[in-house]
């Protein structure tokens, strides 16, 4: 078994639907107000690209992740532009979940026995799940099973598909009355394109920051938040009685 986590894929396609209207060319956008939907959507993508931190969860109901057991359905991680992270990933059905912490070149993992059963083949989950019950298994970016957590971890990637996100001509925004997402103030900006439709959640008051961003249609249906911008990712790490070698986890593998 090459890997037992899931890849960076779910957020990168997450930055990817919030790229579609943070990068707009507009028709007609501009619907009063001291800022147009244009100018709100092209500051919230600055600061975005600039933060160096951010705290983010994703919810992903779309039919393709629900049906997969290697794509998490919700994702809360604290993150930042040195691939340091900590947070909770939750596969879809009976996947289980797994607490994932990393920093530098070092990464810790602790799934919970669900995961456990529906990672490891041949009905040996629940041995696995009790050898390793409430401890983390530690390694580093080099081992190859935690390779996909890491990945997860990648905020660069995320802005880096966010800042590459291409407009298409004729495509507009609508710039709806301010409402409040979690007590915060915000401006909702509308779009669509292929068939979804997006909104996104810009903070009325400046510096404007994007605060939460949905897609519905098509076969998506994702709802991306993000807080925390610049606050440092939370630095703890597992104490060496809370961890097991990753080495002894392959051992245990080879023979399942």
């Amino acid at each position: 078994m090459a890997g037992i986590a899931p890849n960076r894929r779910a957020l990168v396609c997450a930055a990817a639907g919030a790229a579609l209207l943070l990068t707009p060319s507009l028709a007609a956008a501009d619907d009063g107000g001291d800022l147009s939907a244009q100018q709100l959507a092209q500051q919230a993508k600055k600061n975005l690209l600039d933060a160096k931190s951010v705290h983010l969860k994703l919810t992903d109901r779309s039919a393709g992740t629900s049906a997969s057991r290697t794509q998490p359905t919700s994702m809360d991680l604290a993150l930042d532009q040195d691939g340091n992270c900590a947070g909770t990933l939750r596969m879809a059905g009976k996947g289980g979940s797994v607490e994932l912490i990393k920093r530098g070149e070092e990464v810790w993992m602790k799934p919970d026995t669900a995961f456990w059963k529906s990672q490891v083949p041949g009905g040996q989950g629940d041995a696995v799940a009790e050898l390793f019950k409430n401890r983390y298994i530690h390694g580093s970016t080099k081992d190859a099973m935690l390779k996909g957590l890491a990945d997860t971890c990648d905020l660069g990637a995320f802005q880096k598909e966010v800042d590459s996100g291409s407009s298409t001509e004729g495509k507009s925004l609508k710039k709806g009355a301010e409402t409040e997402v979690e007590g915060t103030k915000v401006i909702p900006l509308t779009g669509s394109e292929d068939g979804k439709k997006a909104v996104l959640y810009v903070t009325s008051d400046a510096p404007h920051r994007l605060v939460e961003a949905t897609q519905r249609g098509g076969g998506t249906d994702t709802t991306l938040t993000f807080a925390d911008y610049d606050k440092p990712v939370p630095s703890k790490t597992p104490s060496p009685d809370e961890t097991v070698d990753i080495g002894k986890l392959q051992q245990e593998l080879q023979n399942v």
